[in-house]
């Protein structure tokens, strides 16, 4: 309990506050923070997705700066040779300004992706953002079948609906590429399932219908109970080891990931950075509140 109200109170603390927690979980504010981390985890054999942080804006100026950015990050990360991909939220590029200005700039940045045959997976945001970006996926992948994919969230009770919708998608073969996450934006109870327990029990069961239709998973948790779950499905089934992947973000459980990786397992990280890092990191804390409590000692630590 105290750690879930120090969770909900450090965000209207300092940011250099917040920083004590945050660093943990971004490689820092610039391009060149970003590539470093991706070298070394590369070096690990270990595979990523950058992410440039930031989301919700307020003018359509801000969405076009935002693209600017993405093409020149995928520009120079793809010239440095990092084995990985590129993951965008679509608010950035305006989604809750102006749809139509949303997509044609979300395309141009997957159009840069065609160009250094590479791929960019769009992430789902809440709830008052998934139809949008479900359509937007619809429309994005029927061009671009091998260059985008898409965030699926677990907890949402719309999910094994929206994946059997999907299931028809396949283009020429190609099958449908998606992460599959728990969620974590805050929703209410007619929205998303809110037990723990619960919402294991329908990651699995959207993780066995994935398969079953021959889509492409990125199995991104930390819960060690469903990365073991995971496994089994994976021998049972006989999955081959080209249909899917483990994923995790920057800087958590690295103990339950060296052990997925030593088990022969492909892992992709999913690797943060941008001066916009408070949102992240507050929601990050808010799903994981025991941190709160190091950031306390931390700062009592330095004095």
């Amino acid at each position: 309990m105290l750690n879930k109200l120090l969770a909900n109170a450090l965000p209207y603390m300092p940011k250099k506050l917040i920083w004590i927690f945050s660093k943990r979980y971004i490689a820092g504010e610039t391009i060149e923070d970003g590539l470093k981390a991706c070298r070394e985890l590369n070096r690990q054999g270990i595979e990523v997705t950058v992410d440039l942080l930031g989301e919700f804006i307020s003018t359509i100026k801000q969405a076009e700066e935002n693209k600017d950015q993405y093409i020149d990050i995928i520009e120079r990360f793809t010239a440095e040779g990092i084995n990985g991909n590129f993951s965008l939220k679509p608010t950035m590029f305006g989604l809750l300004i102006n749809k139509e200005v949303c997509f044609a700039n979300i395309e141009a940045v997957i159009m840069k992706a065609v160009e250094k045959k590479t791929f960019v997976r769009i992430d789902m945001e809440d709830s008052q953002c998934v139809d949008d970006e479900l359509e937007m996926y619809r429309k994005l992948q029927q061009k671009y079948p091998a260059r985008v994919g898409l965030v699926i969230q677990a907890y949402l009770r719309r999910t094994r609906n929206d994946l059997a919708q999907l299931a028809s998608m396949g283009i020429n073969g190609m099958p449908l590429n998606f992460r599959l996450c728990k969620g974590i934006y805050t929703e209410p109870k007619n929205i998303a399932f809110k037990e723990f327990e619960e919402v294991r029990e329908h990651y699995l069961d959207d993780l066995n219908f994935i398969f079953d239709h021959n889509m492409y998973v990125g199995i991104a948790t930390h819960d060690k109970f469903l990365a073991d779950q995971a496994m089994i499905i994976i021998r049972e089934k006989n999955i081959d080891h080209s249909k899917y992947e483990f994923q995790m973000l920057y800087g958590v459980t690295p103990e339950l990931r060296s052990s997925i990786v030593k088990e022969g397992h492909k892992m992709r990280v999913y690797v943060p950075f941008g001066r916009d890092w408070f949102g992240y990191s507050t929601r990050r804390l808010k799903e994981n509140p025991k941190m709160a409590t190091h950031i306390i000692k931390a700062l009592f630590f330095r004095g």
